[in-house]
């Protein structure tokens, strides 16, 4: 399984507010490869909701990716300041053969807090997917 442990690269983000209050957020992923995984997901327009649209677009993706028996809940998502720049943090639980595992990623952004969190999400997941789980698997 060594070919499929290698990083997924994050190709593409599209974010939409809509006049209704909701948001939509799309994410490319793609391994070196060429192989492309989608992920789409919907929520609310707030600060807080847009961003864990985000992450759960990066998520939907992700999962799309891996092999069967794991998959990721978001469990939560937060923008902070530090060092005079905003840091988009996400907390994720990866669900394996051999239970849970916590997983945090985050990613330094000052403008574009949804774009951070899709890619916080795969800031966490990347190192814990070539470490871990694919030895497991």
């Amino acid at each position: 399984m060594a070919e499929v442990a290698e990083r997924l690269v994050f190709s593409s983000f599209t974010f939409k507010h809509f006049p209704n209050g909701m948001c939509q957020a799309e994410v490319e992923l793609e391994r070196s490869g060429g192989e492309k995984f989608h992920g789409t997901a919907q929520g609310t327009g707030s600060n807080v909701g847009s961003m864990r649209t985000a992450a759960l677009a990066s998520v939907a993706a992700l999962e799309q990716a891996i092999p069967s028996g794991a998959s990721f809940e978001l469990l939560g998502v937060k923008a902070t300041g530090a060092f005079d720049s905003t840091i988009v943090i996400v907390s994720i639980s990866a669900h394996t053969p051999d239970g849970p595992v916590r997983l945090v990623g985050s990613y330094v952004t000052d403008e574009d807090r949804e774009r951070g969190a899709a890619v916080a999400v795969l800031n966490a997941t990347n190192r814990y997917l070539e470490k871990d789980m694919f030895a497991r698997l």
